[in-house]
């Protein structure tokens, strides 16, 4: 690594949290003193601050208050709701220097990542501002002779949000923007490391919305787990399997919308695109892999095996730790990331050049990596790596790919690679997955549904669908003569 890296990569100003932004309703309502605990700079391993952890007073207070704020959110127009949420961009927009730094400032992301996706969840606000216009058309019609019928698509109440620390700003964008148009107030909960960009969107909304239609509510796993057990009408959740698991059961008999963690499998054909292996590189390093849609098993027909395993290999080497990507996000996540490369029994290992730092002290860097010539139930394919790791296998047929394909648990998200657009359809058809790509991976917009099967959970993020995770039908019939029907 180079000096000039090193100094733009530690002496960016650690940032606190924006304190104003814990709108937890009056002080009176918490009774307990706050914890708080330490933030970690994942790009050098230094406290870089601190924030508090809510416990079971300060959940009951932000949730009391959302429910005082649902009342005149919901009353709302539709229209109404679309300017306060038109506003809300405008505000993200016009701070975006700050959102960045601060998405920065937890996550380590490189510049133009952080400064993407801070876009991104500034155009989701407003796609949900259209949207909030733009619902489904209710039902309506004399189902019933001598009455009519309509079905009103009413908002849940308050949505109790669990958001995770890889993408912290978007992640919260995809849940809490669709909630917020069909009328719900929102609590949101940000990762113990990634409160920062939250807070400063509490703020915006405070502004934008009204006091308490959004709140951001920090803390630890235990704040996350007393937000799903308080009096929300609906969790949205995002995160592994095990800790949706556990949602599931606290939430009970409240909806749940759950998006877990991801493996998703790579089909490349003999015929694929030229440029097939510096774009699957350039997506598993994106934000240093720690996506649950990132590609993360490769698999190839044996004939082409051995230049696959090559080709990949060039492609990663080609991207650098702390020029191209980030790091780990907490010392956690690197130590799982390590264990399953020390448990993996992969023959051939393609490692990229070093990365930054190699413990603590130096931040939380790891370098690309390329297994090969592993079995299929290897723990780096049966697990989600969640790091800049792909693992390569062979089938002997198509129908052996795809049968590798479906085999694991995780079926969030997939892609094909090949020139034949009949035959990569027909593939992409037949993998088992939420979203599956063609020629292409992690290509996102508004405007399309996102979401698992499986253990990578159900329920959609994303495009207009998404409304009607947050929503619930009403039913109403009216008798249109009052002429007795019996004498």
């Amino acid at each position: 690594m180079t000096a000039e890296r090193n100094t733009e990569r530690n002496t960016e100003p650690f940032t606190e949290p924006h304190a104003d932004a814990y709108l937890w309703a009056e002080a009176s309502d918490a009774t307990e003193p706050d914890a708080t605990v330490p933030l970690i700079d994942p790009r050098t391993g230094r406290i870089r601050g601190s924030s508090p952890v809510a416990r079971g007073p300060r959940v009951a207070a932000a949730v009391r208050a959302a429910r005082r704020a649902f009342d005149g959110w919901r009353a709302r127009t539709p229209r109404e709701r679309s300017r306060a949420l038109d506003r809300l961009a405008g505000l993200i927009e016009e701070h975006a220097d700050a959102y960045v730094a601060l998405e920065r400032a937890g996550t380590g992301k490189p510049a133009h990542e952080a400064a993407g996706e801070v876009a991104n969840a500034a155009d989701l606000f407003r796609f949900y501002a259209w949207a909030a216009r733009t619902q489904p058309a209710p039902a309506a019609g004399g189902f019933v002779a001598g009455h009519e019928s309509w079905v009103r698509w009413e908002p849940l109440g308050v949505a109790g949000v669990v958001v995770p620390w890889n993408y912290p700003l978007m992640m919260a964008t995809w849940r809490c923007a669709p909630a917020l148009a069909a009328g719900n107030s929102v609590v949101v909960k940000p990762a113990e490391t990634t409160p920062d960009s939250l807070l400063l969107l509490a703020e915006h909304a405070g502004e934008a919305l009204g006091e308490a239609v959004l709140q951001t509510l920090p803390g630890d796993r235990e704040t996350g787990r007393l937000l799903v057990a308080s009096a929300v009408d609906m969790v949205a959740f995002t995160g592994s399997a095990e800790a949706g698991a556990d949602v599931a059961a606290r939430a009970g008999t409240r909806r749940v919308s759950l998006e877990l963690g991801g493996n998703s499998p790579v089909v490349v054909l003999p015929d694929a695109p030229e440029d097939t292996w510096s774009e699957l590189a350039l997506a598993t390093t994106y934000n240093a892999g720690q996506s649950c849609a990132v590609p993360a098993r490769v698999i190839t027909l044996r004939e082409n095996y051995e230049s696959a395993v090559s080709l990949l290999a060039d492609a990663m080497g080609e991207r650098r730790a702390g020029r191209d990507f980030g790091p780990h996000n907490n010392p956690d996540q690197m130590g799982r990331y390590d264990l399953l490369m020390a448990s993996s029994t992969a023959v051939v290992m393609a490692t990229g050049e070093s990365a930054p730092g190699t413990g603590e002290e130096d931040g939380f860097w790891r370098p690309t990596c390329v297994l090969a010539d592993l079995p299929d139930d290897d723990p780096a394919v049966l697990d989600e790596v969640f790091g800049p790791l792909l693992t390569v296998q062979a089938a002997d047929s198509v129908e052996e790919a795809v049968a590798l394909a479906n085999e694991v648990p995780q079926a969030l998200a997939a892609s094909v690679w090949t020139r034949d657009v009949a035959a990569g359809l027909d593939l992409a058809a037949r993998l088992n997955a939420g979203e599956a790509w063609l020629n292409c991976h992690l290509v996102q917009t508004a405007e399309l549904p996102h979401g698992g099967r499986g253990s990578s959970g159900h329920g959609t993020d994303l495009s207009t669908l998404a409304l009607h995770a947050y929503q619930r039908p009403k039913t109403i019939k009216a008798r249109l003569t009052l002429t007795p029907r019996f004498r």
